[in-house]
């Protein structure tokens, strides 16, 4: 597979002094997802984690319930691109031939393609009961998170997705779009058969309408992240049972949503 990152020259400005150099910059190519033969969508995407991106998406969009709906599944590199060709099992293809449509999207647009505004704001699936973190089980998960970023410290230009399991363990996977990231991960997730439901979600960007509809679709009732959130991101997260955080820093966050799951180790009084 293609690396995610290449060294390309460029000049620097820098203390009054130009100078001649190399920076690594992250790649960023066309995925075709192709099921039974037809084209799904196309994505920009890092050429890294493309079969967990496949499942994931597949998962997000409703097409398969579990990997094991996933017959097979081949990655065929191009020279536009990487095609990711899955052949399901009976249930999705027949699913699928009733509800195709065609998208094609750059990294930072998760909706093109939709075709009515509806299926733009469908509300988010609802989530379970989940298990409650403490505030510092949170900070110390994005620690990891931020540790387990090697394409965006390389590059300073790549997203991140991470789960933090009930044991503290945190599982990272990256990529050029965070809508991808988030695909990465839950199909890492449900390819290692880890269950979502049970943990929360750790994102590097603002929370949008998307990321809240995609970790609803993987059950996850927690869903965190270093940016602020959109005000329909917040409703349907707020519709769906989930806990939103948003506004991570190291000194705090901020919780727009059923805050019941995030139980400090001692109450302490609420400031207005």
């Amino acid at each position: 597979m293609s690396q995610p990152a290449k060294p390309l020259q460029r000049l620097a400005w820098h203390d009054g002094t130009m100078r001649d150099g190399t920076r690594m910059v992250a790649e960023e190519v066309p995925v075709a997802i192709v099921h039974d033969g037809a084209t799904y969508a196309v994505m920009m995407a890092s050429p890294a984690d493309l079969e967990d991106f496949a499942i994931g998406f597949s998962l997000t969009e409703g097409i398969i319930e579990t990997p094991d709906e996933v017959d097979d599944l081949e990655l065929v590199e191009t020279d536009l691109g990487w095609v990711v060709r899955l052949w399901l099992s009976k249930r999705p293809r027949a699913a699928l031939t009733a509800r195709r449509r065609h998208l094609t999207g750059p990294a930072g647009c998760g909706l093109c393609g939709v075709e009515s505004l509806g299926e733009a704001v469908k509300p988010a699936r609802p989530v379970g009961a989940g298990r409650p973190l403490t505030p510092l089980a949170l900070a110390t998960a994005f620690d990891a998170m931020s540790q387990q970023q090697a394409l965006g410290h390389l590059t300073r230009a790549a997203h991140a997705a991470a789960f933090l399991a009930p044991d503290g363990s945190v599982t990272v996977r990256e990529d050029v779009g965070r809508h991808n990231a988030l695909d990465k991960l839950i199909g890492a997730l449900a390819g290692t058969g880890i269950d979502a439901k049970q943990g929360a979600i750790l994102m590097t960007s603002r929370v949008s309408v998307e990321l809240v509809q995609k970790a609803a679709m993987a059950g996850v009732p927690i869903l965190a992240a270093v940016s602020a959130p959109s005000t329909l991101a917040v409703k349907l997260a707020d519709d769906a049972g989930m806990t939103l955080v948003a506004v991570a820093r190291a000194d705090g966050f901020e919780i727009f949503s059923h805050p019941h799951r995030i139980q400090p180790e001692q109450e302490q009084t609420r400031v207005a």
